[in-house]
């Protein structure tokens, strides 16, 4: 092979593949890291159904029905008969018979084959509001009789759908640690940017003040600031305290890391080249500095929305975060604290199988955008 060939096939991969942006390499690494793909997929579907819970719950997560308390979960079937023995696809389940359990002497829900309950999809429903404002009068699938009992996931001790409630649960624990994040994001890049910035005393009061925090101990901390809430306040308002509450806790995290960055980022040329120009502090911060580690700031705030999930997971579960009527993964595991549930109603654990899901799938996506992230990985 002769030399003008070998420098033109040297050529070619230049030709192929243009120069990449920063946005577009973090990409093309973050597809290679096949569990954070999926992990992105995961994140993205349960804030769909946080989006359109009110569209996707089959019932009103308040909506109760006595004869139906600790109703065991009803398998759904896809494939029926028809009249003529001839198969077709029409989803039903199977209705409910009421036993008595003479050893605990209490009453128990079993499967009655003799009874099917057809589902339908977009079935029609009560009037409702879609995310506030959109209203609406048909949900994405429920019984097309609207008497019959539809307990996929099993009902509560106040015969309460548990599928609706779990549905209706994630937009509260998932937008908590999403505007909980956003606060974060905000106290922590402020904070953190002017004390890598402009150091000194300023640095050294931040410093303090983070460390001080830092010190003490979590869980005690936040049942402190929890208790001090009036009881008086409405739902919503003890749903933004309860937000407010996490992100004044969880800035001083990424304060440090964005704080590091500053004082890497302060020296160099291009930085220089900027106060030379006559650009503002607050320019050169906002335009030249953040700009240079936003892929970090990213993977940091997923790595954070979890924390900020668990935390509110756990004031609610001991009574002292969210409380009744608000839904939320915390509050349902509330009715997971007697004996009851663990003996005989199991069902009511699967907020837990969602917190766990989500926090998971989160930890995955953030390792994913920190390696994509990385400039000296591979």
């Amino acid at each position: 092979m002769t030399a003008e060939a070998l420098i033109h096939r040297a050529a070619l991969p230049a030709a192929r593949h243009p120069r990449e942006s920063r946005a577009a390499l973090m990409w093309r690494r973050f597809r290679q890291h096949r569990l954070a793909v999926w992990s992105l997929w995961i994140v993205v579907l349960f804030y769909l159904v946080a989006l359109f819970a009110e569209f996707i719950a089959p019932f009103d997560p308040s909506a109760y029905n006595p004869r139906y308390t600790y109703a065991a979960p009803q398998g759904i079937h896809f494939v029926d008969t028809d009249e003529a023995g001839n198969w077709r696809f029409q989803p039903f389940v199977y209705g409910y018979k009421t036993e008595i359990d003479q050893a605990a002497m209490r009453r128990i829900f079993v499967v009655d084959t003799e009874v099917k309950h057809p589902i339908g999809f977009f079935v029609d429903s009560e009037p409702y509001q879609l995310m506030g404002f959109v209203p609406m009068t048909v949900k994405l699938f429920g019984p097309t009789d609207p008497r019959a009992p539809f307990y996929i996931l099993g009902a509560d001790r106040l015969g309460r759908d548990l599928l609706s409630r779990l549905i209706h649960g994630t937009r509260v624990s998932l937008s908590i640690g999403l505007i909980g994040v956003v606060m974060s994001l905000f106290f922590g890049v402020i904070i953190g940017g002017f004390s890598g910035y402009y150091g000194g005393w300023f640095d050294s009061a931040v410093q303090r003040i983070i460390e001080f925090i830092r010190s003490l101990p979590t869980i005690p901390l936040w049942l402190g600031l929890a208790a001090a809430l009036p009881r008086d306040w409405s739902s919503l308002q003890t749903y933004f305290a309860i937000t407010v509450i996490l992100s004044l806790v969880g800035w001083t995290e990424l304060a440090r890391v964005v704080r590091g960055r500053f004082l890497a980022l302060r020296t160099e040329d291009f930085v220089t080249a900027a106060q030379l120009d006559g650009a503002s502090d607050w320019r050169i911060i906002t335009r030249h500095m953040v700009p240079n580690f936003t892929s970090h700031i990213v993977a940091a705030a997923t790595l954070a929305i979890p924390g900020m999930i668990l935390a509110e997971t756990a004031l609610s579960f001991l009574g002292l975060g969210l409380q009744a009527p608000i839904v939320s993964w915390g509050t349902l595991l509330q009715e997971a604290q007697n004996i009851r549930t663990l003996a005989s109603a199991p069902w009511l654990l699967l907020p837990g199988v969602a917190v766990v899901v989500v926090i998971l799938a989160l930890n995955f996506l953030g390792d994913g955008l920190r390696d994509a992230a990385d400039p000296h990985g591979r």
